[in-house]
């Protein structure tokens, strides 16, 4: 008889902590890369306050989030990098068109704005992001073809545009993330997350409200098309 694989029971485990649709909810939000209360988590996954930290304890006992709490108020954010890779690319796997179909006009308005851009814990995703990774790539900033990772002359690009790229940690320079809106994927690793920050930082992305969703401002049109080539229609 051929011996059980000893990670078997913790892979089990980690399964269990995503196949609910409450806790699901809570962490596809939480791909913003923000910390949420409890309570705003709540009324996100339509369950009560009570309900919703039981949820919350479990995934942090889990090790998918970790918490702090400040003053009365309870923070939960996504642990690490590694976990919002696994959410997002889990969530890619989901059939196109398989979700619940907006009920209104504002909620069919909020998915087409997180299909156009938004972050993906801490990096650009949606059409936006694509439209990124196209351009670098195409420019020769960004190698595709034996999986992802930076050029010299991309390197070159990240500081000419004051951008700092920290490799002193395990975290990749440059990783693909299958986008669950395009179905390809887009940067994300220490540069996708370096670029995001840039960004928003500079005026380049705004965010729309308390979502993941961001548009593209004027001045961040202009910055693209001349850094990068990236024609506004391309933007969505």
């Amino acid at each position: 008889m051929t011996a059980k694989d000893s990670r078997s029971p913790g892979l089990a485990a980690l399964a269990s902590l995503v196949a609910d649709e409450t806790r699901a909810a809570c962490l596809l939000a939480l791909l913003d890369g923000r910390a949420w209360t409890a309570g705003e988590l709540a009324r996100r996954a339509g369950v009560a306050p009570s309900t919703l930290s039981e949820h919350l304890g479990k995934l942090v006992a889990g090790g998918l989030l970790t918490e702090e709490r400040q003053g009365r108020h309870r923070y939960v954010r996504l642990a690490d990098a590694r976990v919002a890779q696994l959410v997002e690319d889990l969530a890619a796997q989901v059939p196109a068109g398989s979700g619940v179909r907006p009920r209104t006009l504002r909620e069919a308005s909020a998915g087409s704005a997180m299909a156009r851009g938004r972050t993906c814990y801490d990096h650009l995703a949606g059409r936006l992001g694509i439209a990124v990774t196209d351009a670098l790539t195409e420019r020769g900033l960004l190698r595709q073809d034996t999986g992802f990772a930076l050029t010299d002359a991309g390197v070159e690009w990240f500081g000419r545009q004051g951008i700092t790229l920290d490799r002193k940690g395990r975290r990749p320079l440059a990783r693909a993330c299958l986008d669950w809106t395009e179905r390809r994927p887009h940067l994300a690793g220490v540069a996708g997350a370096a670029l995001c920050r840039h960004a928003l930082d500079t005026g380049w992305c705004a965010r729309i409200g308390t979502e993941r969703a961001v548009r593209v401002t004027p001045s961040g049109r202009r910055a693209l098309w001349e850094s990068l080539g990236i024609e506004a229609g391309a933007l969505g």
